[in-house]
C-alpha cells in the first residue's frame, strides 16, 4: 500500500525533503490588531506571504504543499471579514488570470466544499486550475471552504454512490482532495493543533510549530522547519 511512501526528495540545499508540506496560514487577525489595523489588513499580508512561500516551494522542488486558507468553520466570523477574505481570493485570482507566468511552473488546485462560494469566484478557480494543468512544477493545493473530516466523509458517499459495499484505506486515499500523505505539516503563529485540517493526509506528518505570525513568516522559517525535517527519524510506526 502506497500511503505512507518512505520515498524521499533531495536537492543541493536539503539532503532530505518532504514530498508533501501543509501550513495552516494563521495569525492574521492577531497581526493586525497589534498594529491597530483592520482584520482584512493581516489577511492581505498573508496572501503575500502565501505567494512568497508557494514559490519558494517550487523552486526547491518540493512536489505538493498545501495551504490552509478558509476553513468550513470560518464561515462563522463577522460576515465583513468574510465578505474580505472571498474579494482577496477573487483579487488574487483576478491578478493571476492577467499573467499565469506568475504562477512559475506551479499546478494551481483548489480543496474543500463548493457551496456557499459565489459562481464568479468558481469560475476564476476553475480557470486557474484549467490554465496551469498543463504545469508540471509544484502542486498548490489551497484549501477554501476546507474542512478535514468533511473531507473524509465526502470521499466515503463517493465510494458508496460507485457502489462499494466494503471501504479500504486505499479507497478513501484514492478519493481525498490532495495525495494521501502529508510528511509535514507547518503552523505558525504559536498555536499547536491541526484545527481540521488534512486529518486523513496527516496520519504520519511531522509537525513544526512557531511562534511567528503568518504575515511575518519568511522564507528562512520555511527552511528553519525543512531542517528540522532533516533530523526527524520517520519510523511510521515500525
Amino acid at each position: 500500500m502506497a500511503l505512507f511512501s518512505k520515498k524521499i526528495e533531495t536537492n543541493d540545499e536539503f539532503a532530505v525533503l518532504p514530498k508533501h508540506i501543509g501550513i495552516i496560514m494563521d495569525g492574521n487577525g492577531r497581526w493586525a490588531k497589534k498594529r491597530a489595523l483592520p482584520r482584512s489588513a493581516g489577511h492581505k499580508a498573508g496572501a503575500n506571504v502565501f505567494r512568497t512561500i508557494s514559490k519558494e516551494c517550487e523552486r526547491l522542488g518540493i512536489e505538493n504543499v498545501t495551504f490552509y486558507a478558509f476553513s468550513t468553520e470560518n464561515w462563522k466570523r463577522p460576515k465583513e471579514e468574510v465578505d474580505a477574505l472571498m474579494s482577496l481570493f477573487m483579487d488574487y485570482l483576478l491578478e493571476a488570470k492577467s499573467d499565469m507566468t506568475q504562477a512559475g511552473n506551479s499546478k494551481i488546485k483548489f480543496i474543500g466544499e463548493r457551496e456557499g462560494i459565489s459562481q464568479n469566484l468558481l469560475d476564476l478557480m476553475d480557470e486557474a486550475e484549467a490554465e496551469t494543468a498543463p504545469h508540471t512544477g509544484t502542486t498548490v493545493n489551497l484549501a477554501i471552504n476546507y474542512g478535514g473530516r468533511q473531507e473524509i466523509v465526502s470521499a466515503v458517499n463517493q465510494l458508496i454512490k460507485e457502489g462499494k459495499t466494503e471501504i479500504t484505506e486505499d479507497d478513501i486515499s484514492a478519493k481525498i482532495y490532495t495525495c494521501s500523505d502529508c510528511d509535514l505539516i507547518i503552523r505558525p503563529s504559536g498555536e499547536q493543533r491541526l484545527s481540521n485540517f488534512l486529518l486523513w493526509q496527516a496520519a504520519y506528518s511531522e509537525f513544526w510549530y512557531s511562534d511567528v505570525l503568518w504575515p511575518d513568516f519568511k522564507v528562512d522559517d520555511l527552511h528553519q522547519a525543512l531542517r528540522e525535517f532533516e533530523k526527524r527519524n520517520r519510523r511510521f510506526g515500525g
